[in-house]
């Protein structure tokens, strides 16, 4: 899969952004003088290259460090990898859900609700809010920002302002509010972990997906917009998740027949959820027909008979 680093006239010579597809999120080396560290480590089917990407930059030195800004399978599918091929590298995680994975609950982990796999990995230590970390020898501020993911945390380095915001904020919107999915109203903390990134004032953003960009308050603004429109009208947000997380898996297998697709969706429970909660006048085969005609007209998708192909 393509990956491109980003320019390196927005970032510090110590910090190294591989931006991913969209199956893996971006991953932030950090060489330091005295240590290494990786925050996040994309999806569990792109792990290898993780390894190969990291290996070739190193060049030479070991990774001392793995950082997961929270456990999606897209940020944290190879830390298993890179513990392999690292074996004394920690592991720092947000608070939220240490117990589950030493418990190893894939439930919990959102990883069974949402149909998508993580290879089970160890917890070293927390990443917790309000904490400083040492990454590439300065000192990044821990920041709760739930939201997207109530465990999520940000990082942000003072002296250079620069932010790794995660699905917090992207150059063009943030990731699938995931608690409003369970039916919590989680709409107010992407509201105010907005309002802590404006406060923060970055001048460079790595986010979770997409090019490093260094226009936070275009992004603050258009991100604000788009949740005021999933406020007003939560059944598009629930369209939006449904399609993300079809179009999700559809990057993984590249294609698959409709089917399959059905059975697939029958045995993930976010998309009974969504269905029962927000699109109860349609029967689930409808409602799987219309998600991918969406991806089709989008261009996201191409359907050849009973296949549905990834674009």
């Amino acid at each position: 899969m393509p990956t491109r680093p980003a320019p390196p006239d927005l970032l510090p010579p110590e910090i190294t952004v591989f931006e991913r597809g969209w199956l893996s999120a971006n991953n932030i080396l950090f060489i330091g003088h005295h240590d290494t560290a990786l925050v996040d480590t994309g999806y569990c089917s792109h792990a290898a290259q993780t390894v190969d990407l990291v290996h070739s930059a190193l060049a030479g030195r070991v990774l001392d460090r793995v950082l997961n800004t929270h456990l999606h399978s897209d940020h944290c599918g190879g830390n298993a990898a890179l513990q392999k091929a690292w074996p004394d590298a920690l592991t720092a995680i947000p608070p939220g859900q240490a117990d589950h994975v030493r418990q190893w609950d894939a439930y919990a982990l959102s990883y069974t609700p949402t149909g998508q796999e993580c290879p089970p990995f160890r917890a070293d230590t927390l990443l917790t809010p309000g904490s400083c970390v040492l990454l590439g020898d300065k000192p990044w501020q821990v920041h709760a920002a739930p939201g997207h993911d109530p465990h999520s945390v940000v990082l942000f380095e003072p002296q250079g302002r620069v932010l790794i915001s995660a699905d917090a904020l992207w150059e063009n919107g943030f990731g699938v509010v995931f608690p409003e999915l369970d039916g919590e109203d989680a709409f107010a903390d992407v509201a105010a972990t907005l309002d802590v990134i404006e406060k923060l004032a970055p001048q460079v953003v790595i986010p979770g997906h997409g090019p490093v960009f260094a226009d936070a308050p275009r992004a603050i603004d258009g991100a604000r917009r788009r949740l005021d429109g999933f406020v007003r009208n939560p059944a598009k947000h629930a369209l939006y998740a449904a399609k993300v997380l079809l179009k999700y898996k559809l990057l993984e297998w590249q294609q698959i027949s409709l089917p399959d697709l059905a059975a697939w969706t029958q045995a993930t429970p976010y998309f009974g959820m969504l269905q029962a909660r927000h699109f109860g006048d349609r029967t689930e085969a409808e409602w799987l027909a219309s998600l991918a005609d969406e991806l089709v007209r989008s261009g996201a998708a191409l359907r050849q008979g009973e296949m549905l192909h990834n674009v």
